[in-house]
């Protein structure tokens, strides 16, 4: 019998846009533009939605939550991760632990990580320290080096209790 353990890997990007601040896993970074998108545009939060959706076989964000749906204009990430995580419990998933690389130019991501881990652990119903959050740059390289937004790359271990 092969353990009741999945992996999920999930990507997200996201442009900036014209505004004042971005969300990163909830938590509101000022900033002197915003990420486009059709909700929030937390592209961390949809990185882990991802992660989770394709370790539990359940899809992905966009099958869940289409850009093109209307009720999803605007809304809160973390509402979205909250449904996330209801549909793996609900198919006996739990999060062992997050890992996440945010590969952006700007902002700094470092004084926001410890508020950051705390608000995902709430949804996920982890301790802070089982989410890592680590960010790199691109050296001045590419879109996200020319600063144009940024990309989140997630992994994620669930289990199921035997």
């Amino acid at each position: 019998m092969k353990p009741a353990v999945r992996i999920g890997i999930g990507f997200d990007f996201h442009p900036f846009d014209e505004g004042q601040g971005l969300f990163l896993g909830g938590v509101k970074i000022p900033h002197s533009k915003s990420l486009h998108g059709h909700s929030d545009a937390d592209v961390l939060t949809h990185s882990i939605i991802d992660a989770l959706l394709g370790a539990a076989s359940l899809g992905d964000i966009g099958t869940h939550f289409p850009d093109n749906n209307p009720r999803y204009a605007g809304i809160s990430s973390l509402t979205l991760l909250t449904q996330t995580f209801e549909l793996i419990r609900d198919k006996a998933w739990l999060v062992g632990n997050v890992d996440v690389v945010v590969i952006a130019e700007e902002p700094p991501i470092n004084p926001y990580r410890d508020a950051i881990q705390d608000k995902l652990s709430e949804i996920l119903r982890i301790l802070p320290g089982d989410i890592s959050i680590k960010a790199t740059t691109m050296e001045g390289k590419g879109p996200i080096g020319r600063k144009e937004g940024i990309a989140v790359q997630a992994v994620v271990l669930l289990y199921k209790e035997v």
